[in-house]
């Protein structure tokens, strides 16, 4: 066997040999694909994510491609498939079919046809869904049916056009539904919240003043307070025809949860949350309530965890369409390189946000 211990040439591929190592230790997924290893005593090239056991570091040559291993000598792996696609691209695949079924269905697939699609059984395929999407299949399918319903009311459709159009069956299901999908009854949300009341107050925090509203359902907004638009005027603009109405007693309980949290991040924020966007935004948005207190997670990250690797810029659209402040922690998600990219309520808050986290 010839060029057993050959190693890649000048071109680099993850940063150098000890970095290279250091992501087969690790099994580093954001190094999947950029290089591949060989193990010389074997004869065997893998993933840098194989599940195999670790060989011994003097016996590992890097490769770019599957094919400069194969010409160096080396055969595939059987447990990783260096040269096919790897497992996890294949899962990502199939529920990314999924999902793509559940977009176009005008209701909502059945759970054994949709795993029949993916070539999976259906207590495998709902596992798996629920792992890369963050949600159930009947809650994605809840979700867009919500925004094709959202859709259609915001463009002037009657309401039972717009309810039969989204795929439901009748309209008791709708108005079941309507308080965690659009905040208030089907009827108000076509009339741009007309006759729905919305309670706001502010907080006074260390990083300056928050604009709190809320339907009957929750908190929908917390926001800093820029000091140029008056606060009701922001509230207001949310839902123009709803009545903005000044409830400092109301509130006085979310709005002490809320400056306590600024001052004590470790204790957490646990308010009832009216969250209204997109079945896109919404996943984003849940994805980063998972991110504990004191760390991190970078755009690209959140987009892997959504099965969804390549929307990082809608991910971190989504982080900039947040009008929940602190509960829906978008100040936890950075650059790759480690950078605060931007902030909605500025950098130099996220900074101060993310350092007291630590600090606690």
């Amino acid at each position: 066997m010839t060029g057993m211990t050959s190693r890649m040439e000048d071109h680099d591929v993850a940063g150098g040999d000890e970095a290279r190592w250091r992501a087969v230790q690790t099994r580093d997924r954001a190094a999947e694909g950029r290089f591949f290893y060989a193990v010389v005593t074997t004869g065997v090239f893998c993933r840098v994510t194989c599940p195999s056991r670790l060989p011994r570091r003097e016996n590992v040559a890097f490769f770019a491609t599957p094919g400069e291993a194969q010409r160096a000598g080396y055969r595939p792996c059987k447990r990783c498939h260096p040269t096919g696609r790897s497992v996890e691209e294949s899962q990502l695949a199939a529920i990314r079919r999924a999902c793509a079924l559940i977009d176009t269905a005008e209701t909502p697939p059945r759970l054994d046809d949709l795993a029949a699609a993916a070539c999976l059984s259906p207590f495998h395929f709902h596992r798996l869904f629920k792992e890369i999407v963050g949600v159930t299949p009947k809650a994605y399918a809840a979700a867009k049916r919500a925004v094709r319903v959202r859709d259609e009311l915001a463009a002037g459709a009657p309401v039972a056009e717009a309810l039969y159009g989204a795929g439901y069956g009748s309209s008791s299901r709708l108005y079941e539904q309507a308080r965690a999908t659009l905040g208030m009854t089907p009827a108000a949300f076509r009339k741009g919240g007309a006759g729905a009341m919305i309670r706001w107050s502010m907080a006074a925090t260390p990083l300056g003043s928050l604009i709190v509203a809320a339907t009957a359902d929750g908190v929908c907004m917390i926001e800093f307070d820029d000091g140029e638009t008056a606060p009701e005027a922001r509230v207001q603009a949310r839902f123009p025809k709803a009545v903005a109405v000044r409830a400092d007693t109301d509130l006085a309980a979310a709005l002490a949860a809320i400056a306590d949290f600024v001052e004590r991040p470790a204790r957490g924020l646990d308010l009832p949350l009216d969250i209204q966007g997109t079945a896109f935004q919404r996943r984003v948005w849940q994805a980063l309530q998972t991110i504990p207190a004191g760390e991190t997670a970078s755009y690209a990250e959140i987009a892997r965890r959504l099965g969804q690797p390549k929307a990082v810029r809608a991910v971190a659209r989504a982080c900039a369409s947040n009008g929940i402040a602190l509960a829906i922690p978008c100040h936890r998600v950075i650059g790759s390189d480690g950078s605060l990219t931007g902030y909605r309520w500025g950098v130099e808050r996220k900074r101060e946000l993310l350092a007291r986290e630590r600090r606690t």
